[in-house]
């Protein structure tokens, strides 16, 4: 089968189509023939092994898994003798964010694994979309408790998080306020934002309005410049570290020292996204927001692509 494959951190030029061994499978695993996946920032930090913490999960100084891919969805073409919830010929999704090697032709993965049967009636492309970022959007919002009609505020809106953090919030019944770029204002009030800020006219932290919930979907804010902006007893979430891991220490200290507090993320539970996801896209209230698609063999212009940080909801493998 061809895969891209790497063999050191770097850039995407340490990428390389190559043809291996289409992978075995163990007695409680399926064999999935690849139709779509993504190429997101999870990738995008294994590819280049940062933050560094990375090293830690696939390799110190080399990586150990030599295909990336956290996400993907295609047809079961193989079952273990184990395997109960599955069959040849399922069409199935899924999401692991250590990786499942998916940027390749086939993947083995155990059906104990945050896989589903796709919803009904969505194409392969569609339906790979909306993984990565809901299930980070997901445990950003999971991690504090929301209340109908609070007002939130959602920092970068248009990528693969904020498109579904928008799309979830207003699920949950919050009204949202999403900034973002100018070209995406309508995308982002389509996805059910009741206010849309172009970033480039618009100083968020300077508008007379204040929010319950502050969550910046793209690490480019901080706590200081929004605390001004949050309500008493506001929370501000990030699904970055900050400026030298800083969020990781008000997460630690602000619940002690006022009333506005920062939350740390840390995802979890990647099953429950899955499921929750399904359900939205089976009951008609979630899209999926697709930038580009490239082929297989473009491996190294997708990640190009994703790299330079502007892109719109998900670019695709297929």
């Amino acid at each position: 089968m061809q895969a891209s494959t790497y063999n050191k951190y770097g850039n995407p030029n340490v990428l390389e189509i190559k043809q291996v061994e289409i992978p075995q499978i163990n007695e409680k695993e399926l064999l999935v023939k690849v139709y779509a996946a993504t190429v997101n920032r999870t990738d995008c930090a294994s590819l280049r092994a940062k933050p560094f913490i990375m090293r830690f999960v696939n390799g110190l100084l080399k990586p150990k898994k030599r295909i990336l891919g956290s996400d993907f969805a295609g047809v079961v073409e193989k079952v273990g003798i184990k395997v109960t919830e599955y069959a040849i010929g399922d069409k199935v999704f899924g999401f692991e964010d250590i990786g499942v090697s998916s940027h390749a032709q086939y993947l083995a993965i155990s059906e104990d694994k945050a896989i589903s049967i796709m919803p009904e009636k969505i194409p392969f492309d569609e339906a790979v979309s909306c993984l990565e970022g809901t299930h980070y959007a997901y445990n950003m919002i999971n991690k504090t408790k929301l209340e109908l009609e609070q007002n939130v505020l959602v920092i970068g809106g248009t990528g693969a998080i904020g498109s579904a953090a928008i799309q979830l919030l207003t699920y949950f019944g919050v009204n949202v306020t999403a900034v973002g770029d100018p070209k995406n204002l309508e995308l982002m009030l389509s996805l059910g934002a009741k206010r849309a800020l172009d970033y480039t006219t618009s100083d968020f932290t300077k508008e007379p309005y204040q929010y319950s919930h502050i969550f910046d979907c793209v690490g480019k804010s901080s706590f200081g410049m929004c605390k001004p902006i949050l309500l008493d007893k506001g929370v501000y979430i990030s699904s970055e570290l900050g400026k030298f891991g800083e969020n990781i220490f008000f997460a630690m200290f602000t619940p002690w020292l006022g009333s506005k507090k920062v939350i740390f993320p840390i995802p979890s539970k990647i099953k429950d996204s899955v499921l929750l996801v399904k359900r939205l896209i089976e009951e008609g209230k979630y899209q999926a927001v697709i930038d580009r698609k490239y082929p297989l063999n473009e491996t190294v212009e997708a990640f190009t692509y994703v790299l330079k940080g502007q892109k719109i909801g998900n670019v695709v493998l297929f």
